[in-house]
């Protein structure tokens, strides 16, 4: 077993769950089910047993038309025939159509269950794992559990059908069917010897199966930057390593599930010479007639490919178990943001608070180790400092989309950890620096917010952004579709309709990351608009890189290394020459003809 691929990457959210818990689970998403499941399993027993008894049909009309060889009697052996084959015809038809619909219904409710559940996760868990693996699970994952239900159905009909095969057998002669039971330890004892290795290489294939996705994905995400540098082979060969090592994987696969059925084969054909031997004894002695025996050999014949089936069931169903582990891990990824309650948030005010907070993104690395600050309702506070000081995780904690390891954080008086999340969300308008717009139109994106809003309510909040003049420049107005990820838009445009759709949800607590540090000056002065309208008698926390956005703040706080060095307005923190200062003439001095004629540029100059 040593020619199985070892470190294929896992999830850290990954986990090993007993056959028993797993079997739990699956028999609890299609036990709604459970009467169209008898019905494929009875259809399957059936379309067996009328191919079963074809050679008994045919054996018994040969002994009457030997006794009697009349035309009657052939026409009612071959119509006997042609009837057993309609009914195996319809049988296999009930079979089918019901077996459609069971796995159709089953993956469909855990593909909901499993979206449902990774839209929930926490905003860290998104930062940390790859979404093309994410993506990879909630789609070919719970497509591949299917095979689940199926081989539960026909394990179901292959137990019946192995059941009146037995009884038939015995009927026939008691102690050849003793020998070929006394087979039937072995074939199971062989199958059983491949579900571990089945296991792990169905694993493999779906961790492989997931890295290629996540790879494809983020080569087309970034493909831009890859033409710009002339990358296209770097990533082509990444991908062919990717694929060629998901090709070694999956033959693996292939060849080690494969090769149950020809052992299991090479088994039954020990049996069936062991059979023959036997039978050919007991018609020498007379204890078998040859048409018996030759009766008996078509049963055994049909009663090998259930057992072998049933044998071999434990290997085969790891390739089901294989996926429904990856996406009952997914569905049962612990939440690093835990609510204490789920207190109603009716309106907020927007007063924000936070104590002695502290929190660290890993163990080893502490962002805001003792962090307090109060932000009082309608207040604009402007956040600065260099790349790794702690604004953005302020920002990050405001939203509830990361957990606090310390201190507290109140909301309105409220500590945020009580808060009903939905509720809370509903009074925070976030706008980022790389605003995203899904691929509908311009009002489409607007409206996201708020779902009922009406075209009138859209293009006010359109309107009330830069007087609206931003959408003369749009081809057809709101109507204009963004394309994906708002491609056929500007950045400057894109982050005007983000504004419009902050503005058309009317939150309490508005948060701008970097919101203009990305555009022209020309079209910085449009968002500026936009911000002012937005911001108006809101709590707004701005992490800025322009002077535009820093001189209108009520207070400015410079952080460094987590913690506020310095506070005040603009003038006051230029007039201290301090951190503020240093930040001010290396960033925000020369960003624009707006700050060069500022009082306030011309105030630093002297």
């Amino acid at each position: 077993m040593g020619f199985i691929l070892d470190g294929l990457e896992t999830e850290a959210y990954d986990r090993t769950y007993s056959d028993a818990d797993l079997l739990r689970r699956i028999v609890g998403y299609f036990r709604p089910y459970t009467r169209q499941m008898l019905v494929v399993a009875s259809a399957i027993t059936l379309n067996s047993v009328a191919g079963a008894l074809g050679p008994v049909l045919i054996s018994t009309a040969l002994d009457w038309a030997t006794a009697n060889p009349t035309l009657a009697i052939i026409l009612l052996g071959a119509g006997g025939v042609l009837l057993l084959g309609v009914l195996a015809w319809g049988f296999n038809f009930i079979h089918q159509y019901f077996a459609s619909k069971v796995v159709g219904n089953v993956v469909l409710n855990l593909r909901e269950d499993v979206f449902n559940a990774t839209i929930r996760h926490d905003m860290s868990f998104f930062d940390e794992f790859s979404s093309g693996r994410v993506v990879s699970r909630v789609t070919s994952d719970t497509q591949d559990f299917s095979d689940v239900v199926m081989l539960v159905v026909n394990l179901i009909s292959q137990i019946t059908l192995v059941l009146v095969l037995s009884i038939w057998l015995f009927s026939i002669n008691l102690r050849l069917t003793l020998i070929l039971f006394a087979f039937a330890p072995v074939a199971v004892f062989i199958a059983l010897q491949f579900r571990k290795i089945a296991r792990r290489v169905t694993l493999d294939a779906r961790k492989i199966t997931a890295t290629i996705n996540a790879q494809i994905q983020e080569s087309i995400s970034g493909i831009m930057v890859a033409k710009s540098f002339r990358q296209e082979k770097t990533i082509y060969r990444t991908f062919s390593a990717n694929n060629e090592q998901g090709y070694r994987v999956n033959l693996k696969r292939g060849l080690t599930l494969n090769s149950i059925f020809p052992v299991l084969g090479a088994s039954s054909g020990v049996g069936m010479a062991v059979l023959i031997y036997a039978g050919g004894l007991a018609v020498r002695e007379q204890a078998l007639t040859p048409g018996e025996w030759y009766l008996f050999m078509q049963a055994v014949g049909f009663f090998w490919f259930p057992l072998i089936s049933i044998a071999s069931f434990w290997s085969q169903f790891q390739d089901g178990l294989s996926a429904s582990e990856r996406v009952f891990a997914l569905i049962d990824a612990e939440p690093k943001v835990v609510q204490t309650g789920s207190e109603p948030v009716k309106t907020i005010r927007g007063d924000i608070e936070f104590r002695h907070l502290r929190f660290s993104y890993t163990d080893t690395e502490v962002v805001l180790p003792d962090f307090s600050l109060a932000i009082a309702p309608r207040e604009t506070v402007a956040l600065v400092g260099h790349t790794g000081a702690g604004k953005s995780s302020i920002i990050k904690l405001i939203t509830r989309f990361y957990e606090f390891q310390g201190g507290q954080l109140f909301i309105d008086g409220r500590d945020i950890r009580s808060l009903d999340l939905a509720d809370y969300r509903r009074h925070i308008g976030l706008v980022a620096q790389t605003p995203f717009l899904f691929s509908a139109t311009v009002a489409d994106n607007i409206r996201y917010g708020r779902p009922e809003a009406t075209d009138d309510d859209v293009l006010q909040a359109a309107m009330s952004v830069s007087h609206g003049d931003w959408l003369a420049d749009l081809p057809n107005g709101l109507a204009t579709d963004v394309g994906e990820r708002g491609a056929n838009l500007s950045l400057g445009q894109r982050q005007l309709v983000a504004l419009a759709r902050v503005l058309l949800k009317n939150p309490a607590i508005i948060i701008l990351d970097e919101a203009t540090a990305s555009v022209d000056p020309f079209t910085e002065a449009q968002i500026q608009e936009g911000l002012e309208t937005v911001m108006r008698d809101r709590t707004a926390i701005v992490i800025a890189h322009r002077l535009s956005t820093v001189r209108h703040a009520d207070r400015i706080l410079v952080m460094d290394q987590g913690r506020i060095v310095e506070e005040g307005t603009h003038r006051a923190l230029m007039e201290q020459g301090g951190h503020y200062a240093e930040l001010y003439n290396t960033y925000f001095r020369h960003q624009s003809l707006e700050a060069i004629n500022s009082p306030e540029w011309r105030t630093a100059m002297r």
